[in-house]
């Protein structure tokens, strides 16, 4: 999906661009996907396992660019790219045309700034006005911030997963299945 970008100002006063990802964006949001997931334990991913070849990234970006359905959107700082929020169909089936999962994350250092708030809802929006009836995302049970932002937004809690995800330490993670209607 394409969508028109649009520029807001994050709660330090700096101007963010929002817009879909593009195909020269490849090299950055891999790079993007290696420092994320070593940032932060909240991410599927150890760093890795983040494999993507230049050419698989394209293709994904073409992918979402080509569909009606789906969105990557990026935010941008001073030419930079900082974050992203992905809409996401549930499945191609009848039955489920009426879901998406929206997942984001953003570098640390932008974290706490409105940023995420303000590309979740921009996400919320699009799926609305495209069709989607609820959206769906699943979330670590300790990451308090992102819940607390989830919540913010309208998002319930509707499942349990204990033992989520086995880190390599040999500790696990509970997480918490999140739903809001449209």
């Amino acid at each position: 999906m394409i969508c028109k970008p649009m520029k807001v100002i994050d709660k330090t006063g700096y101007e963010v661009i929002l817009r879909n990802a593009e195909i020269n964006d490849a090299e950055d949001l891999i790079k993007y996907l290696k420092i994320t997931t070593s940032e932060t334990p909240y991410l599927i991913r150890e760093p890795d396992e983040v494999t993507l070849s230049l050419e698989q990234e394209q293709n994904f970006i073409q992918r979402v660019m080509d569909s009606d359905r789906e969105l990557m959107l990026v935010a941008i700082i001073d030419g930079k790219h900082i974050g992203n929020c992905s809409l996401m169909g549930i499945g191609e089936y009848r039955r489920y045309h009426h879901r998406c999962s929206v997942a984001i994350a953003l570098y640390q250092e932008y974290c706490g700034r409105g940023i995420g708030k303000i590309m979740l809802q921009t996400v919320l929006e699009i799926a609305k006005e495209i069709g989607y009836e609820q959206v769906e995302l699943e979330v670590i049970a300790d990451n308090k911030n992102a819940i607390a932002l989830y919540e913010n937004l309208g998002f319930e809690k509707y499942g349990h997963f204990p033992d989520n995800m086995k880190y390599e330490d040999g500790k696990y993670a509970d997480a918490y299945w999140m739903m809001k209607k449209l």
